[in-house]
């Protein structure tokens, strides 16, 4: 590299730090203090061993800095600066994934960028979602969920009411799915891995679509049985049996069965794909 070349990436590396570093230092306590999100401190090793699984690929691409760059950094920074000034978490932090693409573009190019694509877009998956989508997707997640372990509890001879959220069980006792039993820190877990695992096992872009798609209504199931198994164990052992160390121990088992039926999936349908080898579609 020119010394100019090292002086001029020196600079942008600075000024990232600068920028970026109390959004970065925000998102990473976030990720590590709110469970639903414990996953995301997993996505930058990911994203830089995607990076690294292409490592000889990159090096036979040519460098080629575009000025566009530039103009995409002018986004990214616009984008910082309203985040910023309307206290917006999740646009401070989609622009700092934004900046990146950007750099790579100014930098080294565009084609460098088409190399790094999905490296990068992985790291949005570490950024949480904006609170009122959260809210509009836990609300239905916890009916769906009810209603789901409902009709499981039915079907083993367990007599129940639902009425939203709630599960009425015989002698007066009332489940209630809250908000953290809606499912939705699974799915964004089982997301995550799902979207990872597509990238790696599918071969086929569309399969890639479909398992990822399917994460959604996975979850969900995998939390309805995690509902009813409490029910269950209320209605026939007691309401103690379905608390303390059952409750905690429910959620990893049934992420396991969760991932376990996505996997189940995925052999399904590759059976209906003529793509005998890993990633010849690729």
């Amino acid at each position: 590299m020119r010394r100019e070349d090292e002086l001029k990436v020196g600079i942008v590396a600075i000024g990232i730090v600068a920028l970026y570093a109390p959004v970065v230092a925000r998102l990473i306590r976030d990720c590590w203090h709110d469970p639903n999100y414990s996953q995301g401190l997993l996505i930058p090793p990911l994203a830089a061993y995607l990076i690294w699984e292409k490592r000889e690929t990159l090096a036979k691409t040519p460098v080629r800095p575009s000025s566009w760059g530039l103009a995409l950094i002018g986004c990214a920074a616009a984008l910082l600066f309203l985040g910023s000034l309307g206290a917006e978490l999740f646009l401070t932090r989609v622009s700092f994934v934004f900046m990146l693409a950007a750099l790579v573009v100014f930098l080294l190019g565009w084609r460098w960028l088409g190399e790094l694509k999905f490296p990068l877009a992985v790291l949005l998956l570490m950024i949480p979602i904006p609170e009122i989508i959260y809210n509009e997707i836990a609300l239905p997640l916890q009916l769906a969920a009810t209603r789901f372990a409902g009709m499981l509890l039915g079907f083993v001879g367990v007599p129940v009411y639902l009425e939203g959220n709630l599960i009425e069980l015989p002698h007066g006792v009332t489940l209630e799915v809250a908000e953290a039993c809606s499912g939705i820190r699974s799915l964004l877990a089982l997301f995550a891995l799902g979207v990872t695992y597509a990238h790696f096992f599918a071969t086929r872009r569309s399969l890639r679509w479909l398992l990822i798609a399917a994460t959604f209504p996975i979850a969900v199931a995998a939390n309805a049985i995690r509902i009813a198994g409490t029910g269950m164990l209320t209605y026939w052992v007691s309401q103690r049996a379905a608390e303390g160390y059952f409750h905690l121990f429910s959620g990893w088992l049934v992420f396991i069965l969760a991932f376990l039926l996505f996997v189940s999936l995925h052999k399904v349908a590759a059976l209906f794909y003529r793509t005998p080898t890993l990633r010849e579609a690729q």
